[in-house]
């Protein structure tokens, strides 16, 4: 069954308008974390859509293109790094989740989220599923505008802050990442949690 597929048997349990909801950013040792929700046109599913992470940045960068001009609606949020540290992660991964899906300009019949846990307070029905981005077209989508996103952002940090390299390691705790940190200390954008053992 592919992706398309997947959602298309949702569909005909009657869910009318159907969202997928993914995250990105999570592990990273800086930045924001992002998510996006995106309810697809069943008649117009862009070709390629897989995991984000299965992508290269090219073929991302053209499916968020198509994704944000052919879907019905989309929407995209973040939680901050002052969030992430008030909150921890986790529920900062909610907050973003739910500000995606309050941000479309449709109310979904049905979200799918990515993962094993819903975020507390969403207020229409949802479904959890396992490795939904690679299973369900809609969180691919959703998992392509948030990694895309956060990319993006990632690079304009690499411009305020070019001392980090991070065009080079997005934010995560590479060998380089660490190096960086060990000679510069922690910038403002970084998540003081994250980095209570530095490696």
């Amino acid at each position: 069954m592919t992706n398309a597929e997947f959602d298309a048997a949702i569909r005909a349990e009657g869910v009318s308008l159907l969202c997928g909801v993914d995250e990105a950013g999570r592990g990273p040792l800086a930045g924001p974390v992002f998510a996006a929700a995106v309810i697809l046109r069943p008649d117009a599913v862009p070709e390629g859509l897989n995991d984000s992470k299965k992508l290269s940045e090219k073929k991302r960068e053209a499916l968020f293109d198509e994704i944000c001009r052919e879907s019905l609606a989309y929407s995209i949020a973040s939680a901050s790094v002052e969030e992430i540290e008030e909150l921890n992660i986790l529920q900062a991964t909610y907050l973003a989740m739910r500000r995606a899906v309050e941000g479309l300009s449709v109310t979904p019949s049905l979200v799918l989220i990515d993962g094993n846990r819903t975020p507390p307070g969403l207020t229409v029905p949802s479904r959890t599923l396992v490795k939904g981005d690679a299973l369900s077209a809609s969180i691919g989508a959703a998992s392509i505008l948030a990694k895309v996103s956060r990319d993006r952002l990632i690079l304009t940090l690499d411009q305020q802050y070019p001392e980090y390299a991070f065009a080079k390691h997005k934010g995560y705790g590479t060998a380089l990442h660490y190096e960086k940190l060990r000679e510069h200390g922690i910038s403002p954008v970084h998540r003081p949690s994250f980095l209570k053992t530095m490696h």
